[in-house]
């Protein structure tokens, strides 16, 4: 079990880093939502990180999240899937997930618009966007873009908010700073070329290493798990 009083500690210097961070950039810090990634960690730290006012938690695989929900259903949560999804959980993941923010094709988008559309739940999505074409890592390129917004723009079920991107790993978190500037330029050009503004309100880019960095860049979600939580694999 994680110490409690760690991790609010914690949580709080990310939250002063994360003003910080918008401070230098010009931006108002509430418009920046942290979103701490509990995945592999236990009910007892979102627990802990919700007693300090904490609402957003990510996690990356289905069966996970579905125990720790139900393991903290008496907290008012919101919870993002920030994996990859299969076509085939999207039924189980619109049952499951706020936000989701791993949208990578017109056929995902559609199937948990109708998946959300059968339990009348609302569900907020994200298109991840591959930049590098790294083949480790999942996404849309940018110009498929066009057709997943089209099918957004038909979506009775889900909104579609955002722009998502995991960038490649570097040991240097400026280095990070040119892919998150890539994300905005792709942000304001779909803008330009017609995709209505709300769906492109969000930009989820930045984790524990580089997120005032990518808050910098323009962030408006950030997803932190280590720098609240501690290692992984440790006590």
């Amino acid at each position: 079990m994680r110490d409690p009083a760690a991790v609010r500690a914690r949580l709080a210097d990310v939250r002063d880093r994360i003003a910080r961070a918008a401070a230098r950039a010009g931006r108002d810090p509430s418009k920046v939502r942290l979103i701490a990634i509990s995945k592999t960690f236990g009910a007892d730290v979102v627990r802990a990180a919700a007693g300090d006012g904490q609402i957003d938690f990510g996690e990356n695989k289905l069966q996970e999240a579905q125990q720790k929900r139900q393991d903290t259903a008496d907290l008012r949560l919101r919870w993002h899937l920030v994996g990859h999804l299969q076509s085939n959980k999207a039924r189980k993941a619109a049952a499951e997930f706020d936000v989701i923010h791993s949208i990578d094709s017109v056929s995902l988008l559609q199937k948990i618009d109708e998946a959300a559309g059968a339990t009348s739940r609302p569900v907020e999505l994200l298109v991840q966007v591959d930049l590098a074409g790294e083949s480790t890592k999942h996404g849309a390129r940018e110009d498929e873009l066009g057709r997943i917004f089209e099918a957004a723009g038909r979506a009775t079920a889900v909104s579609v908010r955002g722009l998502m991107l995991l960038p490649p790993a570097v040991d240097d978190p400026q280095a990070a700073r040119p892919w998150f500037r890539q994300l905005r330029d792709v942000r304001d050009r779909l803008l330009a070329s017609g995709v209505d503004r709300e769906m492109l309100a969000e930009l989820s880019m930045g984790m524990s290493h580089d997120y005032e960095i990518a808050i910098e860049e323009g962030a408006t979600l950030v997803r932190v798990g280590t720098a609240i939580f501690g290692s992984r694999g440790s006590a």
